[in-house]
């Protein structure tokens, strides 16, 4: 095997991401840890069909036009995901009007597929050669359920709140511009219904 591993970048909750090469290209590994506090058996059963299931979506994520990183190599029975390097820049620090309509593009074309991404955020957004990459499907799923794509949609209307405060409102209209142009005026309405129904909910339990 011509993959080298050689820095931990990022130690996550479920995975631990490392920047190493791929027959001399820069690769990225994502490798689920196990975990002491499971059943020894049920744990390599659940790392490896984790594994295999976010594979799966980084490729199905593509024939939904979206742009994600080229996986190279899944060893299932390590847990283990090589894949394309992407080179560029987080959206969350760059974050424009621009950016977020392209975010909103990329959801409404996951969604026409019925893919919900389920970590719908702009840290796994990266501006690259000039488009726009999603990473990180690890919670994806798919569902026809307009309340799931409305709980998607929620987070990243979140994620402006909290972490882009200040120009929320204006990046998430644009986020919504986007969308619609994608997924069309009607079908967004319906959404976003869906989407006042899941917050109110959310506020009567004392949900965030």
């Amino acid at each position: 095997m011509q993959q080298r591993r050689s820095l931990l970048i990022r130690k996550g909750a479920e995975a631990d991401i490392y920047i190493g090469s791929w027959y001399g290209r820069t690769a990225i590994s994502k490798i689920r840890s196990p975990k002491a506090y499971r059943n020894k058996v049920l744990d390599d059963r659940i790392r490896r069909v984790r594994t295999i299931h976010e594979a799966k979506f980084i490729s199905h994520s593509k024939t939904a036009g979206v742009h994600s990183p080229f996986v190279y190599y899944v060893d299932w029975l390590n847990a283990e995901i090589i894949m394309e390097f992407i080179e560029g820049r987080n959206a969350k620090d760059i974050l424009s009007s621009e950016i977020c309509a392209k975010i909103g593009t990329c959801a409404a074309m996951l969604h026409r597929q019925h893919i919900i991404h389920g970590d719908l955020t702009t840290s796994n957004f990266i501006f690259a050669k000039g488009n726009l990459f999603l990473i990180d499907y690890g919670l994806s799923y798919y569902s026809q359920r307009v309340e799931d794509r409305a709980t998607d949609i929620r987070l990243i209307k979140q994620v402006f709140g909290s972490v882009h405060s200040g120009a929320d409102e204006k990046l998430y209209n644009s986020f919504l511009q986007g969308y619609s142009i994608t997924a069309g005026n009607r079908e967004t309405k319906k959404i976003l219904r869906q989407l006042t129904e899941v917050e109110s909910r959310g506020r009567y339990s004392g949900t965030p």
